[in-house]
């Protein structure tokens, strides 16, 4: 977050952090504003880096405002939408085994949606999206075994992933397809205000 003057600025400046990658860090993220407006667009990044498990450092206050803003204005239909879409664009792709982590947590976070209607803000971990949902013990055991699989090679291999996992992904997608066509949660224009709010609010709080 800038100074509250900043943001009056008539050429504001660059509103991404970027650090180059080194030996240990990649860091990246938006000023407030940024993550504001993209949040109300549907953009899942948002939720995932603050639902994410891992945590170098941060103020759980602004987290959790943050969160709650997100459950408030984000609409299902966008994140179902970027998900689906995600895991489509994954597989067009060769899948090695290693990639199809990125079709398989999309399509886990569908699933998730599924059995929490009431919810658009998913939890980030695939382990915790399969737990939180009524997938198949089988399923939960074979992401397991891959997941075990990638803890202990960096490498690993051209090899496919395991029929049930493949079928799993495949139910699912079709299974999605729907959010193609889910209609708004709520108008732009309520969205928008519910964002104006908090964001306001949260500059005079640090200001």
């Amino acid at each position: 977050m800038r100074r509250s003057d900043d943001y009056l600025a008539l050429w504001p400046g660059r509103d991404v952090i970027e650090t180059p990658l080194d030996a240990v860090f990649d860091v990246n993220g938006w000023d407030l504003a940024k993550t504001v407006r993209l949040l109300v667009n549907g953009n899942a990044t948002v939720t995932e880096w603050l639902r994410s498990p891992i945590v170098y450092s941060g103020d759980e206050g602004f987290r959790d405002r943050l969160l709650t803003l997100a459950a408030a204005v984000a609409d299902r239909g966008r994140i179902g939408r970027h998900y689906l879409h995600v895991a489509h664009r994954q597989q067009e792709r060769d899948l090695t085994l290693k990639r199809f982590f990125y079709v398989l947590r999309p399509a886990s976070t569908l699933r998730w949606l599924h059995d929490h209607p009431e919810s658009a803000t998913p939890p980030m971990d695939l382990s915790t999206l399969l737990a939180d949902s009524t997938v198949p013990s089988h399923v939960r055991d074979a992401t397991a075994d891959l997941i075990e699989l990638k803890a202990r090679t960096r490498e690993m291999g051209t090899a496919t992933a395991p029929d049930v996992l493949q079928r799993f992904v495949a139910d699912e997608l079709d299974r999605a397809a729907g959010f193609d066509d889910v209609p708004p949660s709520s108008t732009a224009t309520e969205a928008r205000q519910i964002a104006e709010d908090y964001f306001r609010a949260e500059v005079r709080r640090w200001s």
